[in-house]
């Protein structure tokens, strides 16, 4: 991750001096760089050590920075990780102009590596990532969207990602066609998982912890699991409030929601859903081939991520 992050500082250069700034505030803010450290412990569980790994690391943080920095944007959020988010400090068109050079400069870095499979696998997570949040804003304010649709929203916007990082560690490595196959649904329900866990945590966390504004899904509109969960098995009265808070992006009852969010069971339903998806990663995770006691301490490795990711608090 050292040299992971080398890459990054490297390649954020730019002769504007704004679009430095910008980059850096963001990616400077911390964040668990899950991603990135996927690629390379899938890597590792592979044996592979292609030097190329440090740069697809970079690749897919600047990819996944830049969604954060357009998604600010369109949500108008203004805390992230614990302080100012981008668009609040330098305003909108900056963050969008500045995700737009992560953007670009992702693919320069893609170019690079010199690999048309590695340059496809990340084009099309890019296009499905951008049909994901189109998909969210069409879906916002709706309260009749159920399980399935929230689903798609998030295989595309989160979980396609942690694929593609994956996946590009199989690649690396000259896996065979079933290996990639482990690795991309290792990822793609490991990036479920991750998301269900963000969005209970949106009703059950806490702002410090978190680093964002408790319930600002619900004043966005945004339905999601607990949502879902919630109004399957709570009272009518108690739906109908939540339906009119999700319609009209209202926060005014946001205590008497979080409420009934807890004490209806939709937060344990919901954890039950991601925990069933961290299970299916880490069947895909123990179906890796084995190998040396090195590449057998980077699957344990996986399997330890995925059981804790269901028990983070930010």
């Amino acid at each position: 991750m050292q040299a992971v992050d080398a890459v990054i500082r490297l390649r954020l250069s730019s002769d504007v001096p704004l679009v430095g700034q910008v980059a850096h505030y963001i990616i400077g803010a911390g964040g668990k760089r899950i991603r990135p450290a996927l690629l390379l412990l899938m890597c590792g569980a592979l044996g592979c050590d292609d030097a190329r790994r440090h740069t697809l690391a970079a690749v897919v943080e600047f990819i996944h920075t830049a969604t954060l920095l357009h998604d600010d944007v369109v949500d108008e959020s203004t805390l992230r990780r614990g302080r100012d988010t981008a668009n609040q400090v330098f305003g909108n068109a900056a963050s969008v102009l500045v995700g737009d050079f992560l953007y670009s400069r992702a693919f320069q870095m893609m170019v690079d590596c010199g690999d048309m499979r590695v340059m496809r696998v990340l084009a099309d997570a890019t296009n499905v990532i951008a049909e994901g949040e189109v998909l969210q804003l069409m879906n916002m304010h709706d309260a009749t969207l159920d399980e399935a649709a929230y689903l798609r929203v998030i295989r595309a916007k989160t979980a396609k990602l942690f694929e593609a990082s994956a996946r590009l560690a199989a690649l690396l490595a000259g896996a065979d066609a079933h290996t990639e196959a482990l690795c991309a649904t290792y990822g793609q329900a490991l990036g479920a998982a991750f998301q269900i866990v963000d969005d209970v945590l949106d009703y059950e966390g806490d702002t410090a912890e978190l680093g964002k504004n408790l319930g600002d899904d619900l004043r966005e509109g945004k339905v999601t699991l607990p949502i879902i969960c919630t109004l399957r098995r709570c009272a009518p009265q108690d739906a109908a409030l939540i339906r009119a808070a999700i319609e009209t992006g209202g926060s005014d009852r946001l205590g008497n929601i979080l409420a009934i969010v807890r004490d209806s069971g939709g937060l344990a339903e919901a954890r039950a859903l991601a925990a069933a998806e961290a299970q299916r990663a880490m069947a895909a995770a123990e179906a890796l081939p084995g190998g040396d006691p090195v590449r057998e301490q980077h699957r344990q490795a996986l399997l330890q991520l995925a059981a804790q990711l269901l028990m983070r608090r930010s």
